[in-house]
């Protein structure tokens, strides 16, 4: 997967890199630098020992001696100043020049933490918002397995008022009807008339929820009530003749078709959708490819397919929504309001504790 958010640690990660936020002198006591120093041992301690200083936004590449990681890129992050001082700027620089670090010494795969949250002093959402931004602009140009690693109890922030915009929706439509606990620092959501329709979310303006299956079920079974003109035999033919290629499709089979309809390459779309390289081709050259629901769920963000379309590319590969998950209702959320940014999906699937979206 291109980019996933993880809760591990960070000195346990087995990618060709794993990048320190560390301080221009290297003084910090705490956090990953401090972990990753104590588990790579002596030789990594001389080795950063030897660099001595790192400017705020540049990099530094040492070896990951007892580390599994190949490759320990020092990265110094900036602090925060209230957003008056081009921190996201700084910040962004430190994600951009360590990928581009990697990508020179030919690493596949790279983990970062959170960078400047602890000692820099970011906010929460100001910081996973400016990671991802950086990740997802530099893997549309270059293949690479980016992981955002959280330590385990590290809470998650998109933005209080989706949070819990979010939990009203599942708690109104889960089954069974149950309180939600997840982690997040707020402490009470907004009342639901404080959120209107139209609300700036995270950057996002949110749009009226598009009708549920059970409004277009109702408009369908008032349409079928009225009179309509006898379908003549060439248009019975042809509806028969598309619900027959539809049932005969398979997943690869559909997918190939909705992403030549919808204009997109091939790359375009698997791109969007945080999907591996690899796995797409698999999915291509087997016409029986059998994917993971989340997979599945991926591509129908990808190309922005309503409710309907989805449930549909879903029973393609053997699958179907369930008011009972809370990934599904949390991925019908963003659908009916027309949010089809796979990477915010995912922050908030993560917030959740839900798997995310992409293979």
């Amino acid at each position: 997967m291109p980019l996933l958010l993880i809760r591990q640690d960070i000195t346990k990660m087995k990618t060709d890199a794993v990048v320190s936020a560390v301080r221009p002198d290297f003084s910090g006591t705490g956090g990953a630098e401090a972990a990753l120093l104590a588990a790579g041992g002596l030789r990594l301690r001389r080795a950063v020992k030897k660099i001595g200083h790192c400017p705020v936004g540049e990099v530094r590449l040492t070896k990951g001696y007892g580390l599994p990681a190949k490759y320990v890129i020092h990265t110094a992050g900036p602090t925060w100043h209230q957003g008056d001082a081009d921190e996201k700027e700084a910040l962004a620089m430190c994600y951009r020049n360590a990928l581009t670090l990697a990508l020179s010494v030919n690493c596949r795969s790279i983990a970062f933490p959170l960078i400047a949250t602890g000692a820099g002093g970011f906010p929460g959402e100001c910081a996973i918002e400016t990671a991802v931004s950086t990740i997802r602009t530099f893997l549309q140009q270059h293949d690479m397995d980016v992981f955002l690693v959280f330590y385990d109890g590290e809470n998650v922030q998109i933005g209080t008022a989706l949070y819990g915009d979010i939990a009203r929706f599942i708690d109104e439509r889960e089954m069974p009807a149950r309180t939600l606990h997840f982690r997040n620092t707020f402490t009470a959501a907004p009342p639901m008339e404080s959120v209107p329709d139209d609300a700036a979310i995270g950057g996002i303006v949110l749009q009226p929820p598009m009708p549920s299956p059970k409004a277009r079920k109702n408009r369908l079974t008032a349409a079928a009530a009225a009179p309509a003109r006898a379908a003549s035999p060439e248009d019975m033919t042809r509806e028969l003749t598309e619900i027959l290629r539809q049932t005969d499709e398979s997943f690869s089979q559909m997918l190939l078709r909705k992403i030549d309809e919808s204009g997109m390459t091939d790359a375009q779309c698997y791109k969007k959708a945080n999907i591996d390289r690899k796995l797409f081709s698999k999915i291509r050259s087997d016409v029986h490819y059998r994917p993971s629901k989340m997979t599945v769920l991926a591509f129908a963000v990808a190309l922005e397919m309503d409710l309907e379309e989805t449930e549909a590319l879903l029973r393609c590969a053997g699958f179907a929504l369930s008011p009972s998950s809370k990934s599904d209702l949390i991925l019908e959320y963003f659908i009916e309001r027309g949010i089809y940014d796979v990477f915010l999906i995912n922050e908030a699937l993560f917030a959740f504790d839900q798997r995310l979206l992409g293979g």
